[in-house]
């Protein structure tokens, strides 16, 4: 039936087919099932740089039915040409900004860019783990207790690699992960009982934005703080703002992941940033050094 409609196309036309993902066969990567979309077309395009890392009918398996016909669309080409820069381009002051509530769900993107970059500021829900590893208090903060050797191992693979850490040095605190919670704002990165960390502190965005200033090189991927509750949200609104800051100075910037990408929109620097990832995993396994079967398929086919 859909080949007999693919078939009856006038020029001009366009044949969508249904989100693929409804057929069991795509998350599979079913070799038949490919076949038979492969069947249906001349060439083949992919510009889903967003689900470059699935291994699925559609974004890997079908290109080798496509021999020599097998391309990047323009989106697709422009996040891997940005990530290259970003990753292969020798420039002073590389600076990631990795933030976000797990670091569980970051190990290797971690690991991986203490061989790239000169800082790497940790800010979010996930620096509370780093500063429990260095022997802080954190109150009522967030944890992953199974990730503390983990925080101590990329706490000396940067000491050993050059590499300057930032963490958190104050904090905007809350008695309750709630939007109407009492505020308590350290002094220090020590954080009493009874209070959890919400927020980057003033002296941090202080010199976590003097950090960035001085970067040609930026990559931020997760929010600082609870940004989605207005009076936890001015770390990550630092950041928008020293970022663009930087950027108009003639620093790269690029951003990716979809909290990341929301902060810059709501407080409008989306237009300052040099490039705008639309991979949130995509671009973490990217950056990891993995090779994503979406772009491995293409460049086999």
């Amino acid at each position: 039936d859909i080949e007999e409609k693919v078939a009856n196309l006038k020029p001009g036309d366009i044949a969508l087919l249904e989100n693929l993902r409804f057929h069991k066969e795509e998350e599979k990567g079913d070799e038949t099932f490919a076949k038979a979309i492969s069947r249906i077309g001349d060439l083949y395009v992919n510009d889903a740089f967003g689900t470059a890392h699935r291994e699925h009918a559609s974004t890997s398996t079908i290109a080798k039915y496509f021999p020599g016909e097998a391309y990047a669309g323009y989106l697709l080409y422009s996040e891997v040409v940005s990530l290259r820069k970003m990753l292969d381009e020798k420039r002073s002051q590389f600076t990631a900004i990795i933030g976000g509530s797990k670091i569980s769900t970051k190990i290797n993107i971690l690991r991986n860019l203490l061989h790239k970059v000169d800082n790497l500021i940790i800010g979010g829900g996930m620096s509370y783990t780093f500063l429990n590893a260095m022997g802080v208090n954190i109150g009522n903060s967030l944890i992953e207790e199974d990730m503390i050797p983990v925080a101590k191992e990329i706490i000396k693979k940067a000491h050993l690699k050059g590499v300057d850490l930032y963490l958190p040095i104050d904090n905007i605190c809350a008695d309750a992960f709630d939007e109407n919670a009492n505020v308590f704002v350290t002094t220090e990165n020590h954080i009493p009982d009874g209070w959890m960390g919400m927020d980057i502190g003033p002296k941090t965005i202080q010199k976590f934005s003097h950090i960035i200033n001085i970067s040609s090189t930026i990559l931020w991927n997760g929010p600082v703080g609870v940004f989605e509750f207005d009076k936890f949200g001015k770390g990550t609104q630092a950041m928008c703002v020293a970022i663009s800051g930087s950027t108009l100075g003639g620093a790269f910037s690029l951003i990716g992941g979809g909290d990341t990408i929301a902060s810059v929109g709501k407080y409008g620097m989306s237009s300052f940033i040099s490039y705008i990832s639309t991979g949130g995993g995509a671009m973490l396994e990217y950056l990891e050094g993995i090779d994503l079967p979406g772009i491995k398929a293409l460049d086999e086919n």
